[in-house]
Formats: structure tokens, C-alpha cells, sequence
């Protein structure tokens, strides 16, 4: 799969039939309109029109950090649906003066030459955010694109959305956030020296960091991960703890991850670690010896939920 961070794109990527939005999550709306795309094709390439930075990042730089995936995990996830080329558009003060016309012939035609585009039935674009679905239909008569609108799809919870997907995992329900991912909720990072501490106590860690991505609830969770490089790729599972670490003070927010029955150097490596199950909320111990027989429990705890739910 491709990635065009600038506009116009190569020649093999024109005419794509492509789904529009900020797929912050790739769920199962998003997922919906991809295949609908697909459908549309028709020998085309198969694309999504994105956004780099996320408009409400633009919007509301200041704002606490939001987003589900960072763009490399995001693609990784959008290349198993079948899409062959990323179109991340940059967002900024340019963009967002466009009107909806504008935005449509400058970088749906001139830009990207798009033969179809799908969106979903919310979907709102162009300056003020004027621009709507029908907008959009009227557009693309005028333009020559064909264009598909996507229902909304909806579960238990009600309607399929990245911020009610944000707001389970605050709560720490994974498993409802999965209902409507589709797939687990994953983090996906680098692994980055850290204090040690774990290796200490007998549980070595590989340590995320959370910059920039939405902090579901702060504990202790089951997790299954893939380590997507290096000598040890490969799948696996594992207790984790999110969070800033109490017991010794520490402040930044970043996810310390420990495999069950593993021995090995994850320095450097990738990994996509899925959120399976909440154990229980961060705490603060008194001392060393009640953190380890805690961590021991959580990692047998980890064990047993990981059988049940794999």
C-alpha cells in the first residue's frame, strides 16, 4: 500500500475509487464504507481520502490528545481491508478556506482524479463545514465522479463512532469498544528504554509511549500482542499497565508491556499491542514487595482472562 503525503499523485494512482474520512479507528462504519468503495471500483485502484493533521487537531491544537491510531498504525490496519493507496491530504489553513466546490475540483479532480467516492451519511467538508452529502452528489455530477453514501451503522451501545469508541475505553470497557472496532483497540509504537524498574522486580517490560493518541482508563490489562519486527516478530501475549506510574512518581503517560514466556531484546521493535481485558484501575503501593506480589497476581489473572477470550 501507498501513502502520498502531497498532492498530485503519482499516475498509477489516479482514477481510484476512494472512501472519505478521518478513519480514526478504522471501525466498522469506516470498514462499511471502504467496502462500498470496493464495490465501486470496477478494476480501479482502491484508496481513502484522509486528513494530515486530524482537523480538530488544526482547529483545536490545545485540545487533550484524541486520536485512536497514529497514521502508521492506521495504515497498517486500512492494508488488511484491501486498500492500495492512502491519500493523506495536508489539513491546513489553505484547506480549510476551500470552499465545498473548491475543495472538490482542486483536490478530488486536479489532485487525486478520483473516479468514485464514498463517504458516510454524516460526512460534512469545505469551509465552515458547509458541504454536505448532497453537496457532495451535486459535485460530483457536475465534476464527472460518481458518488455513494454510506448509512450509519450502529450496535448495542447505538451509533458506530470514534468518540463512542473514546469513551468506553475511558471507562475501561475494551471488549464494548471491540463491538464496535470490529477488531481489538490497539496501540501501536516503538519500544523506548525506560527506567529498568520492571527487569528489577523480575518482570521486564516494553515500554510505549502515548503521545498524541486518547489514554484509555489507567490499570492493569490482558493483552495480545504483535511484535511487528526485529528478530522476535511474531505474535504474543501479556499483562500491561497504563499510566504514569504512582508508586515512583513518574508523570508522562506510557504503556509497559511484559510477555508471558518470553526472554529477549525488544529495544527498537514495533509493536501493536490489543487492549483484550480491564484487571483493574492504577494504584499506589507502600513499598517494593506489594507492587511485585500484586504484579504476580495480575499477570496469572492476565493468564486466565487471555484463555477465555482468544
Amino acid at each position: 500500500m501507498q501513502r502520498h503525503l502531497q498532492l498530485p499523485v503519482p499516475q498509477g494512482a489516479r482514477g481510484a475509487a476512494v472512501a472519505m474520512g478521518n478513519f480514526d479507528g478504522v471501525h466498522r462504519g469506516h470498514q462499511s464504507v471502504i467496502a462500498l468503495a470496493a464495490e465501486n471500483a470496477q478494476g480501479a485502484p482502491l484508496g481513502i481520502v484522509t486528513f494530515e493533521p486530524h482537523p480538530r487537531s488544526f482547529f483545536a491544537a490545545d485540545a487533550p490528545p484524541f486520536r485512536l491510531m497514529n497514521p502508521e498504525a492506521r495504515a497498517t490496519r486500512l492494508s488488511k481491508l484491501g486498500v492500495e493507496h492512502v491519500f493523506e491530504v495536508p489539513f491546513n489553513a489553505d484547506l480549510a478556506s476551500l470552499t465545498p466546490r473548491a475543495f472538490c475540483e482542486e483536490i478530488l479532480v486536479a489532485g487525486l482524479g478520483i473516479s468514485h467516492v464514498v463517504v458516510g451519511a454524516d460526512f460534512c467538508f469545505g469551509k465552515g463545514r458547509t458541504g454536505t452529502v448532497e453537496t457532495l452528489r451535486e459535485e460530483g455530477a457536475r465534476f464527472g465522479f460518481g458518488v455513494t453514501i454510506a448509512p450509519l451503522i450502529t450496535a448495542a451501545e447505538g451509533a458506530v463512532s470514534s468518540s463512542a469508541i473514546r469513551k468506553a475505553l475511558s471507562e475501561g470497557q475494551p471488549q464494548t469498544a471491540r463491538d464496535m472496532l470490529g477488531h481489538w483497540h490497539r496501540i501501536e509504537g516503538v519500544v523506548q528504554h525506560g527506567f529498568k524498574r520492571g527487569r528489577e522486580m523480575g518482570f521486564p517490560t516494553a515500554n510505549i509511549p502515548m503521545e498524541g493518541l486518547h489514554l484509555p482508563a489507567f490499570g492493569v490489562y490482558a493483552v495480545s500482542v504483535d511484535v511487528l519486527d526485529g528478530p522476535h516478530a511474531g505474535a504474543y501475549q501479556g499483562c500491561a499497565s497504563l499510566g504514569s506510574r504512582p508508586t515512583f512518581g513518574d508523570h508522562a503517560p506510557n504503556l509497559e508491556i511484559f510477555l508471558l514466556d518470553f526472554e529477549g531484546d525488544l529495544y527498537g521493535a514495533t509493536l501493536s499491542t490489543a487492549l483484550v481485558a480491564f484487571q483493574r484501575p492504577e494504584l499506589k503501593f507502600n513499598g517494593m514487595d506489594a507492587l511485585i506480589a500484586q504484579m504476580e497476581s495480575d499477570v496469572e489473572e492476565a493468564r486466565t482472562l487471555l484463555a477465555s477470550h482468544l
